[in-house]
């Protein structure tokens, strides 16, 4: 038996699940952003209560670990690894891309499609990575500036591009294609409960000490001029 906390911060949404054995039992969320601060511990301890668990229930706690926003990735990863520390369970961290191509449901997939998960990187810059319709990665994920050719690549014939993510309702928005299909936009930690769980089955943990989230770019900081001149 395993009872795993899933945490996911990647985007604008805060989402918090508890799930057994892989089964997600109640799960908190809101797509407010900015507001992870605020609302993430309140979530861990609503469903830990809907779920009538105590935190020494818990076997292992599972967070989203990037690409993503630098600042809710970056409080995803430090509530975890307390937890983690005053617990003393393991850590699973979960790359944010593979959890929304989790999310894209078998029945919805053929065998020639192409998945690609995208998060919003801000302007027409998404961070995505490429999956086959066995959900297998076939290209390693990067930063991509969108343009009406950035999946043509991908078309060989008559499959598929099946786009999820934040990132996907930008590229559709902009470059309507009848070869392109957005299936979901938003994350959720509902998405990570199969993955958490093989991870747990495989004793595949982090280590809490070193774990930082892949951003796979430095975050935006912008100084300000008076402080330049100070």
């Amino acid at each position: 038996m395993s009872r795993i906390l899933l945490i996911e911060t990647s985007t604008e949404v805060c989402s918090v699940s508890v799930a057994e054995n892989g089964v997600v039992l109640y799960t908190q969320e809101s797509g407010e952003g900015k507001s992870h601060t605020s609302q993430l511990t309140l979530f861990i301890s609503a469903v830990m209560q809907s779920a009538g668990w105590s935190f020494k229930d818990l076997d292992a706690i599972a967070v989203s670990d990037g690409p993503g926003s630098y600042t809710s990735l970056r409080i995803g990863a430090s509530t975890a690894k307390a937890l983690c520390y005053a617990l003393q369970c393991p850590l699973l961290t979960i790359d944010s891309l593979t959890i929304l191509c989790e999310g894209v449901s078998e029945n919805e997939i053929k065998d020639n499609d192409v998945i690609i998960p995208m998060i919003d990187a801000r302007r027409m810059e998404v961070y995505l990575s490429v999956f086959d319709a066995q959900k297998r990665p076939i290209e390693e994920k990067k930063a991509v500036i969108l343009d009406s050719d950035t999946f043509h690549p991908y078309k060989t014939g008559s499959n598929k591009i099946i786009l999820c993510g934040n990132g996907a309702q930008k590229y559709s928005h902009h470059f309507p294609s009848e070869d392109v299909i957005v299936l979901h936009t938003a994350t959720t930690s509902t998405f990570m409960s199969r993955l958490a769980y093989q991870k747990y089955l495989r004793e595949d943990f982090s280590d809490t000490a070193y774990f930082s989230p892949f951003y796979l770019k430095n975050p935006n900081i912008t100084v300000s001029q008076k402080k330049l001149y100070e």
